[in-house]
């Protein structure tokens, strides 16, 4: 069975990104470009990935991890030189060899398996993946042969008047029998203006050894896009995403409004959920069948259950249970844990806490570092005070607990099973069970004061 392999190109700098970050890790729909292109050829199961990295190749390294091995390009001298940094990993394997760059975010792995299988089919040395463009003004076209295989390959300020008819054009991604490649870049020079070796060169130098040199066209123009500049950055965007909700709708969920939803790669939905418009769901997110997402919520990493509603709230990392109902303005920091059938109201906060099923706090209130059990109730304005300046601590609130409103629970506390805390009350130790817990000022009236008051302003 015939090996293959993946070389992909992400050394570029990317100058005309005016940026800071290196240009394949800038994100479409919540994932660096590059990461796309791993994920895809991954799908392939291929025998060996290698990236070619350069300026920032650290960062790149973090971000795909073990998923490839490295080559450093010091210096970028083109696409061909780039090639040549994969020598010492891949030179002398017999194979089949895939060259894509990494910054084409939007290429599928069906359309590169296409690729492949059609280049070892034909018996080529080398297959070139073209797209069809209704303006291919700036590409190279692609010149065939009578027998449908590429005679040349013609840039567009060296067609001729006929040539630049040719609607068909070199996309940038390459299969090569991995013997003849390497072969062949020991061939290729930097003879032209910019001193650099480029890859097309290649396919010049197997047809003139009388090579075959085959092209597959995929269906789809829009995947072979490549980022250069954040105009192109918007349109893979908004390719991708378009991508990704048609493909939610297809499986069940509905999109009221997909133009204005951010869904990433990442995200899996339930059938019968419903998702309203400004909302955005990144990271490994898991939602549920028949819940209500929005308007204008932000979700992260994050998993919930089934029939629960998120309105204009935001939740980062943590567990949500079924049967939920949050917001509207709720915010659900990390480390959270939501249990069924809770309530977590209006401008409520959550922070590194666990809500037992049945628990609600459905008003202005903070709730962080704390062990809420079953069946609690945290009335409005209610907050576990969980820092002193230095440390946090926690705050344990106990099975069946009734929280008065604007009471504050100073940790670390334990609020025993059953029991009250009175409105307005400053808790600072321990809570028996099924006991009612007051720690506030006895009420006092002076009658009369205010015309006293009166009197003094005189």
């Amino acid at each position: 069975m015939t090996k293959t392999y993946a070389i992909i190109l992400a050394a570029g700098q990317g100058t005309r990104m005016k940026s800071k970050l290196y240009k394949v890790l800038h994100p479409v729909c919540g994932k660096p470009m590059v990461e796309h292109v791993v994920d895809q050829i991954n799908a392939l199961h291929t025998d060996k990935i290698v990236t070619i990295v350069g300026h920032g190749a650290e960062k790149v390294k973090v971000h795909l991890g073990d998923q490839c091995e490295f080559a450093i390009q010091e210096e970028q001298l083109g696409t061909a030189h780039a090639v040549m940094q994969a020598e010492s990993l891949l030179a002398n394997e017999p194979g089949t060899t895939l060259v894509i760059c990494g910054d084409t975010p939007l290429i599928k792995s069906e359309t590169m398996e296409a690729l492949i299988n059609h280049h070892n089919t034909q018996k080529a040395k080398a297959t070139i993946l073209t797209g069809y463009a209704e303006d291919p003004t700036g590409y190279g076209r692609i010149i065939r042969n009578d027998q449908g295989n590429v005679e040349r390959i013609v840039e567009h300020k060296d067609a001729s008047v006929e040539e630049r008819k040719v609607k068909e054009i070199n996309t940038g991604t390459y299969c090569f029998d991995n013997i003849a490649l390497f072969e062949a870049l020991k061939k290729v020079n930097n003879d032209n203006i910019q001193g650099e070796y480029y890859l097309p060169d290649v396919i010049e130098i197997l047809k003139s050894e009388g090579e075959i040199v085959s092209a597959y066209q995929t269906d789809d123009f829009d995947e072979t896009l490549g980022v250069n500049d954040r105009v192109a950055l918007n349109e893979a965007e908004r390719l991708m995403r378009k991508r990704i909700n048609e493909q939610h709708m297809r499986n069940g969920v509905t999109i009221i409004d997909s133009n204005n939803t951010y869904i990433g790669t990442d995200v899996t939905i339930g059938s019968d959920t419903v998702i309203y418009p400004g909302t955005t769901l990144t990271g490994n997110v898991t939602i549920g069948e028949e819940c209500i997402i929005g308007p204008n919520s932000e979700i992260k990493d994050c998993f919930v259950g089934n029939q629960t509603t998120i309105r204009q709230s935001v939740a980062y990392d943590s567990s949500i249970g079924s049967h939920v109902q949050i917001g509207p303005f709720s915010h659900i920091r990390p480390n959270s844990s939501v249990s069924d059938d809770v309530k977590i109201g209006n401008f409520v906060e959550i922070k590194k806490s666990t809500f037992g099923q049945g628990s609600k706090a459905s008003h202005l209130s903070y709730i962080g570092d704390a062990e809420v059990g079953d069946g609690v109730n945290i009335g409005c304005g209610s907050i576990t005070v969980n820092y002193d300046g230095k440390n946090k601590y926690l705050t344990k609130i106990e099975d069946g607990v009734f929280v008065g409103c604007n009471s504050n629970l100073v940790a670390p506390v334990t609020i025993g099973k059953g029991s009250y805390i009175a409105a307005g009350s400053t808790i600072t130790d321990h809570v028996p069970s099924e006991a009612l817990s007051i720690a506030r000022a006895r009420q006092v009236n002076k009658e009369n004061y205010v015309q006293k008051l009166n009197q003094n302003k005189k």
